[in-house]
Protein backbone atom coordinates (compact mmCIF):
# COMPACT_ATOMS: atom_id res chain seq x y z
CA UNK A 1 0.00 0.00 0.00
CA UNK A 2 2.66 2.54 0.64
CA UNK A 3 4.67 1.55 -2.48
CA UNK A 4 1.83 2.25 -4.43
CA UNK A 5 0.59 5.96 -2.32
CA UNK A 6 4.38 6.59 -3.21
CA UNK A 7 4.63 5.88 -6.63
CA UNK A 8 1.25 7.55 -7.27
CA UNK A 9 2.89 11.19 -5.33
CA UNK A 10 6.01 10.70 -7.94
CA UNK A 11 3.96 10.05 -10.86
CA UNK A 12 2.13 13.63 -9.47
CA UNK A 13 5.11 15.43 -8.84
CA UNK A 14 6.14 14.24 -12.54
CA UNK A 15 3.27 15.88 -14.35
CA UNK A 16 2.76 19.12 -12.25
CA UNK A 17 6.90 19.69 -13.18
CA UNK A 18 6.37 18.87 -17.29
CA UNK A 19 3.15 21.26 -16.68
CA UNK A 20 5.36 23.81 -15.16
CA UNK A 21 8.29 24.01 -17.67
CA UNK A 22 6.74 24.39 -20.83
CA UNK A 23 5.78 28.06 -23.11
CA UNK A 24 2.81 28.68 -20.55
CA UNK A 25 4.65 29.05 -17.49
CA UNK A 26 2.69 30.84 -15.01
CA UNK A 27 4.35 33.04 -12.17
CA UNK A 28 2.75 32.84 -8.35
CA UNK A 29 -0.25 35.20 -8.95
CA UNK A 30 -0.90 32.60 -12.15
CA UNK A 31 0.06 35.36 -14.80
CA UNK A 32 1.56 34.52 -17.89
CA UNK A 33 5.15 35.33 -17.91
CA UNK A 34 5.81 36.11 -21.46
CA UNK A 35 4.10 38.18 -23.50
CA UNK A 36 4.18 38.77 -27.54
CA UNK A 37 1.97 41.08 -29.58
CA UNK A 38 -1.16 39.85 -30.93
CA UNK A 39 -1.73 42.54 -33.45
CA UNK A 40 -0.42 44.96 -35.50
CA UNK A 41 1.97 47.89 -33.50
CA UNK A 42 1.59 51.69 -34.02
CA UNK A 43 4.73 53.54 -33.81
CA UNK A 44 4.39 57.03 -33.75
CA UNK A 45 6.81 59.53 -35.03
CA UNK A 46 5.60 62.98 -33.05
CA UNK A 47 6.33 65.19 -36.21
CA UNK A 48 6.11 65.31 -39.74
CA UNK A 49 7.91 63.45 -42.47
CA UNK A 50 11.64 63.64 -43.20
CA UNK A 51 12.61 64.88 -39.91
CA UNK A 52 14.92 62.65 -37.60
CA UNK A 53 12.00 61.30 -35.22
CA UNK A 54 9.75 60.15 -38.46
CA UNK A 55 13.84 58.74 -40.45
CA UNK A 56 14.20 56.38 -36.87
CA UNK A 57 10.64 55.23 -36.69
CA UNK A 58 10.82 54.18 -40.46
CA UNK A 59 14.19 52.38 -40.53
CA UNK A 60 13.79 50.78 -36.77
CA UNK A 61 9.90 49.35 -38.08
CA UNK A 62 11.91 48.25 -41.23
CA UNK A 63 14.59 46.59 -39.96
CA UNK A 64 12.04 44.90 -37.40
CA UNK A 65 9.97 43.72 -40.24
CA UNK A 66 12.70 42.50 -43.28
CA UNK A 67 14.61 40.84 -40.93
CA UNK A 68 11.73 38.82 -38.89
CA UNK A 69 12.59 40.11 -35.28
CA UNK A 70 8.85 40.82 -34.88
CA UNK A 71 6.21 39.15 -36.83
CA UNK A 72 3.19 41.27 -36.37
CA UNK A 73 2.83 44.15 -39.00
CA UNK A 74 4.78 47.90 -37.83
CA UNK A 75 2.73 50.54 -39.29
CA UNK A 76 4.32 54.49 -38.55
CA UNK A 77 2.17 57.22 -38.23
CA UNK A 78 2.68 60.95 -37.80
CA UNK A 79 1.25 63.17 -35.35
CA UNK A 80 2.44 66.77 -35.77
CA UNK A 81 2.41 69.88 -33.84
CA UNK A 82 3.77 71.30 -30.09
CA UNK A 83 7.04 70.30 -30.47
CA UNK A 84 5.80 66.95 -30.13
CA UNK A 85 3.05 67.47 -27.74
CA UNK A 86 0.67 66.18 -30.07
CA UNK A 87 1.90 63.05 -30.19
CA UNK A 88 2.38 62.60 -26.58
CA UNK A 89 -0.66 62.97 -25.49
CA UNK A 90 -2.17 60.83 -28.73
CA UNK A 91 -0.15 57.84 -26.80
CA UNK A 92 -1.24 58.89 -23.32
CA UNK A 93 -4.75 57.93 -23.92
CA UNK A 94 -4.04 54.33 -24.51
CA UNK A 95 -2.32 53.70 -21.34
CA UNK A 96 -1.14 50.16 -20.53
CA UNK A 97 -1.60 48.88 -24.21
CA UNK A 98 1.72 47.19 -25.64
CA UNK A 99 0.83 47.75 -28.53
CA UNK A 100 1.61 51.59 -29.05
CA UNK A 101 4.82 52.51 -29.09
CA UNK A 102 6.68 55.74 -29.93
CA UNK A 103 9.98 57.76 -30.30
CA UNK A 104 11.28 60.38 -28.74
CA UNK A 105 14.70 62.91 -27.80
CA UNK A 106 15.46 65.16 -25.60
CA UNK A 107 12.43 67.74 -26.46
CA UNK A 108 10.20 65.33 -24.14
CA UNK A 109 12.19 66.77 -21.11
CA UNK A 110 12.94 70.08 -22.70
CA UNK A 111 9.03 70.76 -23.64
CA UNK A 112 7.16 69.88 -20.66
CA UNK A 113 10.03 71.84 -18.80
CA UNK A 114 8.82 75.21 -21.12
CA UNK A 115 4.88 74.71 -20.01
CA UNK A 116 4.41 73.38 -23.71
CA UNK A 117 2.98 70.34 -23.01
CA UNK A 118 1.29 68.84 -19.64
CA UNK A 119 3.11 65.47 -20.39
CA UNK A 120 6.99 64.28 -19.56
CA UNK A 121 8.86 61.59 -19.60
CA UNK A 122 8.05 60.34 -16.26
CA UNK A 123 4.26 59.97 -17.76
CA UNK A 124 5.39 57.14 -20.43
CA UNK A 125 7.61 53.80 -20.03
CA UNK A 126 11.31 54.27 -21.19
CA UNK A 127 11.71 50.86 -23.21
CA UNK A 128 15.03 51.25 -25.03
CA UNK A 129 17.30 53.82 -26.03
CA UNK A 130 18.94 52.97 -29.54
CA UNK A 131 20.98 55.93 -30.60
CA UNK A 132 23.17 58.83 -30.29
CA UNK A 133 22.78 61.46 -32.98
CA UNK A 134 24.70 65.01 -32.95
CA UNK A 135 24.51 68.66 -33.25
CA UNK A 136 25.99 71.16 -35.94
CA UNK A 137 26.63 74.84 -36.08
CA UNK A 138 26.70 75.95 -39.19
CA UNK A 139 27.77 79.46 -41.04
CA UNK A 140 27.72 80.92 -44.53
CA UNK A 141 30.61 79.56 -46.52
CA UNK A 142 31.82 83.06 -46.55
CA UNK A 143 30.81 84.23 -43.30
CA UNK A 144 33.60 85.94 -41.30
CA UNK A 145 34.29 83.01 -38.68
CA UNK A 146 36.04 79.63 -39.46
CA UNK A 147 35.71 77.89 -36.25
CA UNK A 148 34.27 78.02 -32.70
CA UNK A 149 36.98 79.93 -31.35
CA UNK A 150 36.52 83.10 -33.32
CA UNK A 151 32.63 83.11 -33.24
CA UNK A 152 32.59 83.07 -29.15
CA UNK A 153 35.11 85.33 -28.77
CA UNK A 154 32.69 87.65 -30.57
CA UNK A 155 30.14 86.51 -28.85
CA UNK A 156 31.94 87.24 -25.40
CA UNK A 157 32.75 90.84 -26.08
CA UNK A 158 29.33 91.53 -28.00
CA UNK A 159 26.85 88.35 -27.89
CA UNK A 160 23.81 90.19 -29.09
CA UNK A 161 25.48 91.08 -32.41
CA UNK A 162 24.88 87.44 -33.40
CA UNK A 163 21.87 85.42 -34.24
CA UNK A 164 21.13 82.45 -33.82
CA UNK A 165 18.07 80.01 -35.85
CA UNK A 166 17.70 77.19 -34.99
CA UNK A 167 13.75 75.06 -36.33
CA UNK A 168 12.62 74.23 -32.29
CA UNK A 169 11.31 76.68 -29.92
CA UNK A 170 13.57 78.45 -27.87
CA UNK A 171 13.99 76.34 -24.71
CA UNK A 172 13.76 73.00 -26.98
CA UNK A 173 16.50 71.09 -28.81
CA UNK A 174 18.08 73.21 -31.52
CA UNK A 175 18.21 76.30 -28.95
CA UNK A 176 19.72 74.62 -26.25
CA UNK A 177 22.39 72.33 -27.47
CA UNK A 178 23.88 76.09 -29.01
CA UNK A 179 23.59 77.02 -25.41
CA UNK A 180 24.96 74.18 -23.48
CA UNK A 181 27.67 74.22 -25.26
CA UNK A 182 28.26 78.58 -25.77
CA UNK A 183 27.55 78.51 -21.78
CA UNK A 184 31.25 76.43 -21.52
CA UNK A 185 32.85 78.65 -24.11
CA UNK A 186 31.87 81.62 -21.36
CA UNK A 187 29.28 83.40 -23.24
CA UNK A 188 26.71 85.05 -21.39
CA UNK A 189 23.96 82.80 -22.85
CA UNK A 190 20.81 84.98 -21.45
CA UNK A 191 21.78 87.35 -23.74
CA UNK A 192 22.24 85.15 -27.14
CA UNK A 193 19.36 85.98 -29.74
CA UNK A 194 18.12 83.15 -30.90
CA UNK A 195 15.18 83.17 -33.41
CA UNK A 196 13.16 80.25 -33.94
CA UNK A 197 11.98 78.91 -37.67
CA UNK A 198 9.46 76.39 -37.07
CA UNK A 199 8.35 77.01 -40.69
CA UNK A 200 11.33 74.88 -41.98
CA UNK A 201 12.61 78.32 -43.15
CA UNK A 202 15.93 78.56 -40.89
CA UNK A 203 18.48 77.48 -43.48
CA UNK A 204 17.17 80.36 -45.77
CA UNK A 205 17.20 82.76 -43.26
CA UNK A 206 20.96 81.38 -43.20
CA UNK A 207 21.80 81.89 -46.61
CA UNK A 208 19.92 85.00 -47.63
CA UNK A 209 22.10 86.90 -44.40
CA UNK A 210 18.64 87.70 -42.03
CA UNK A 211 21.01 85.00 -39.01
CA UNK A 212 24.61 84.55 -38.68
CA UNK A 213 24.52 80.35 -37.18
CA UNK A 214 22.31 77.39 -37.93
CA UNK A 215 21.80 75.43 -35.37
CA UNK A 216 20.58 72.10 -36.02
CA UNK A 217 21.22 68.43 -36.20
CA UNK A 218 24.10 67.11 -38.20
CA UNK A 219 23.08 64.70 -40.69
CA UNK A 220 21.12 68.07 -41.84
CA UNK A 221 24.08 69.93 -42.76
CA UNK A 222 25.80 67.22 -44.96
CA UNK A 223 24.35 68.48 -48.44
CA UNK A 224 24.62 72.33 -48.01
CA UNK A 225 28.41 71.25 -47.29
CA UNK A 226 29.08 69.61 -50.15
CA UNK A 227 27.30 72.40 -52.48
CA UNK A 228 29.74 74.81 -50.73
CA UNK A 229 26.85 76.61 -49.29
CA UNK A 230 27.44 76.65 -45.77
CA UNK A 231 30.32 75.47 -43.50
CA UNK A 232 30.31 73.79 -40.10
CA UNK A 233 32.38 75.65 -37.00
CA UNK A 234 31.66 73.06 -34.94
CA UNK A 235 29.55 69.82 -33.97
CA UNK A 236 28.62 68.46 -30.23
CA UNK A 237 29.61 64.95 -30.52
CA UNK A 238 32.69 63.68 -27.92
CA UNK A 239 35.24 62.88 -30.90
CA UNK A 240 34.99 62.97 -34.64
CA UNK A 241 33.01 61.23 -36.42
CA UNK A 242 33.47 58.57 -39.38
CA UNK A 243 31.77 59.30 -42.63
CA UNK A 244 31.90 61.12 -45.79
CA UNK A 245 32.11 65.09 -45.26
CA UNK A 246 31.18 64.49 -41.38
CA UNK A 247 34.64 63.73 -40.74
CA UNK A 248 35.81 67.28 -41.50
CA UNK A 249 33.18 68.55 -39.07
CA UNK A 250 35.54 69.48 -36.12
CA UNK A 251 34.13 69.23 -32.50
CA UNK A 252 33.46 71.61 -29.42
CA UNK A 253 36.08 69.62 -27.16
CA UNK A 254 38.85 69.87 -30.00
CA UNK A 255 38.39 73.82 -29.90
CA UNK A 256 38.80 74.03 -26.63
CA UNK A 257 35.44 73.40 -25.37
CA UNK A 258 34.87 71.24 -22.57
CA UNK A 259 31.28 69.82 -23.76
CA UNK A 260 28.99 67.95 -25.69
CA UNK A 261 25.39 67.50 -26.57
CA UNK A 262 24.13 64.28 -27.08
CA UNK A 263 20.62 63.94 -28.96
CA UNK A 264 19.85 60.51 -28.33
CA UNK A 265 16.88 58.53 -29.57
CA UNK A 266 14.63 55.99 -28.32
CA UNK A 267 11.70 54.12 -27.43
CA UNK A 268 8.67 54.20 -25.26
CA UNK A 269 5.28 53.00 -24.22
CA UNK A 270 2.23 54.42 -22.89
CA UNK A 271 1.69 54.56 -19.02
CA UNK A 272 1.82 51.79 -17.30
CA UNK A 273 2.88 48.86 -19.26
CA UNK A 274 3.42 45.56 -17.84
CA UNK A 275 6.62 43.76 -16.68
CA UNK A 276 5.86 41.76 -19.31
CA UNK A 277 5.82 43.54 -22.64
CA UNK A 278 8.66 45.69 -21.19
CA UNK A 279 11.10 43.01 -21.08
CA UNK A 280 9.71 41.59 -24.73
CA UNK A 281 10.22 45.65 -26.54
CA UNK A 282 13.73 45.73 -24.50
CA UNK A 283 15.31 42.45 -25.97
CA UNK A 284 13.60 43.31 -29.48
CA UNK A 285 15.67 46.42 -29.58
CA UNK A 286 18.50 45.16 -28.25
CA UNK A 287 18.48 42.37 -30.97
CA UNK A 288 17.76 45.52 -33.58
CA UNK A 289 20.47 47.52 -32.07
CA UNK A 290 23.27 44.64 -32.22
CA UNK A 291 22.08 43.42 -35.74
CA UNK A 292 24.32 43.95 -39.10
CA UNK A 293 21.48 45.28 -41.14
CA UNK A 294 21.09 47.86 -38.34
CA UNK A 295 24.36 48.87 -38.09
CA UNK A 296 24.32 49.69 -41.64
CA UNK A 297 21.35 52.15 -41.09
CA UNK A 298 23.69 54.27 -38.27
CA UNK A 299 26.41 54.69 -40.90
CA UNK A 300 24.17 55.41 -43.29
CA UNK A 301 22.87 58.50 -41.02
CA UNK A 302 25.87 59.13 -39.34
CA UNK A 303 24.50 57.83 -36.03
CA UNK A 304 26.28 56.38 -33.49
CA UNK A 305 25.17 53.34 -31.19
CA UNK A 306 23.81 54.16 -28.13
CA UNK A 307 21.58 50.86 -26.66
CA UNK A 308 20.14 51.72 -23.07
CA UNK A 309 17.92 48.77 -21.60
CA UNK A 310 14.63 50.39 -19.69
CA UNK A 311 16.43 50.55 -15.86
CA UNK A 312 19.19 52.18 -17.53
CA UNK A 313 17.29 54.45 -19.59
CA UNK A 314 14.77 55.33 -17.12
CA UNK A 315 17.58 56.91 -14.53
CA UNK A 316 19.44 58.73 -17.89
CA UNK A 317 16.27 60.45 -18.53
CA UNK A 318 16.41 61.17 -14.71
CA UNK A 319 19.20 62.82 -15.14
CA UNK A 320 18.87 64.56 -18.15
CA UNK A 321 15.65 66.54 -16.38
CA UNK A 322 18.00 67.55 -13.61
CA UNK A 323 20.79 68.93 -15.77
CA UNK A 324 18.57 70.88 -18.51
CA UNK A 325 16.48 72.07 -15.39
CA UNK A 326 20.16 74.30 -14.77
CA UNK A 327 20.25 75.59 -18.27
CA UNK A 328 16.56 76.89 -17.82
CA UNK A 329 16.43 78.37 -14.95
CA UNK A 330 19.71 80.08 -16.25
CA UNK A 331 17.51 81.52 -19.20
CA UNK A 332 14.31 82.18 -17.41
CA UNK A 333 12.48 79.70 -19.23
CA UNK A 334 11.81 77.22 -16.12
CA UNK A 335 7.96 76.86 -15.91
CA UNK A 336 8.10 73.73 -14.07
Amino acid sequence: MKKLLFITLLFLSLVLAACGSGEGATDASGEDESWEPEESIEIVAPAGAGGGWDTTARMVAQVLGEEGMIEENIGVVNKTGGGGAVGWSYIANYEGDPHKLFVASPPIILIPLNGQSEYGHEDFTPLSNLIADYGAFAVREDAEWDNLEELFADMKDDPESVTVVGESAPGSMDHIQFVQIAKAAGVDITKIKYVSAQDGESLTQLLNGSVDVYSTGMAETVEQVKADNIKVLGITAPERLEGEVIEDFPTAIEQGIDETFVNWRGFFGPPDMDEASIAYYEDKFKELSDSEAFAEIRDQFGWDEEYMGHEEYKAFLDEQKEEVQVLLDDLGLNNE
